[in-house]
């Protein structure tokens, strides 16, 4: 009975599988079929399909809204806070699994719930610091501002890999005598490499998408693609433009999706060993 029942149900989990990727990938269509439709076929009732495509609002908002720069700014504070994130996050992560700490547990957790406080909490007294200092809409204070969300995120994660690895591994590392250090970068790091390489992923994406403190602490030299977006959403008083929010969100996506593919081999095993070892 189960052997018979079996290919069915194997047909029913895939068709659910493709209904729920056809309701959640819906609207990012709709989003680029939208970004080249010409204003009067935005605005159609019922919602057309069959359409003059056009490229106006994409050429026109490459440079109004100066897209080029604001996706290489983006670039730029997204590789560079998911590196600095990975690093620190990661030396914090291994040292909170293995370090001999009284309460480390509670330590750990209590980083990740700063995570909890409103990010308009901490952006406005960084915006005071920066404009101090001198350091507003520059790309290295909105590196350190998102490394505050990033580094919480990251040293949980990693915490996790390394507490799945057996003592051992350094135990041996350092009979043969390497320091702690040593044994942490010569054979723990490379072991939780699909790790690493994941949870750096995950950042660089999180820190991609971020508005709220490149809201804040940026003006114009380092304001990123999302502010851009933001900017359109309110650059007029009839509305929103919906042609060019489609398109320059369908030009802020694109990297992301091409980034995902390139690395999605390195994703899908670091998931994979989280979810074996864990």
């Amino acid at each position: 009975m189960s052997a018979v029942a079996s290919p069915g149900l194997h047909r029913l989990r895939i068709a659910g599988g493709v209904a729920a990727a056809a309701v959640f990938l819906f609207p990012v269509f709709w989003m680029v079929l939208t970004s080249f439709k010409m204003p009067k076929d935005i605005f159609t009732t019922p919602p057309t399909f069959v359409f003059t495509p056009t490229l106006e609002t994409y050429v026109a908002y490459m440079t109004h809204a100066d897209v080029p720069r604001r996706m290489l700014n983006t670039v730029i504070v997204a590789v560079g806070s998911g590196l600095v994130s990975i690093v620190a996050g990661t030396m914090a992560g291994y040292a909170l699994a293995r370090v001999p700490l009284k309460g480390a547990a509670t330590i750990g957790a209590l980083i990740l719930l700063s995570r909890g406080v409103p990010p308009i909490a901490l952006a406005v007294p960084m915006f005071l610091v920066a404009r101090k200092l001198g350091l507003t809409d520059q790309h290295i204070t909105l590196i350190l501002a998102y490394c505050s969300f990033l580094i919480p995120y990251v040293m949980w994660l990693m915490r996790g890999f390394f507490k799945s690895l057996p003592r051992e591994l350094e135990e041996s590392a350092m009979l043969d005598g390497c320091s702690r250090f040593g044994a942490f970068a010569r054979i723990i790091v490379p072991i939780s490499m699909p790790g690493v390489l994941s949870t750096l992923i995950f950042s660089i994406i999180l820190a991609w998408e971020e508005l709220l403190f490149a809201l804040v602490l940026t003006n114009r030299f380092a304001t990123t693609i999302p502010v851009a977006i933001a900017g359109i959403a309110g650059d007029t008083v009839q509305g929103a433009n919906w042609g060019a929010l489609t398109a320059v969100s369908t030009l802020s996506v694109i990297p992301v999706v091409v980034f995902a593919m390139m690395v999605q081999k390195w994703l899908i095993q670091g998931l994979a060993d989280g979810v074996t070892k864990g």
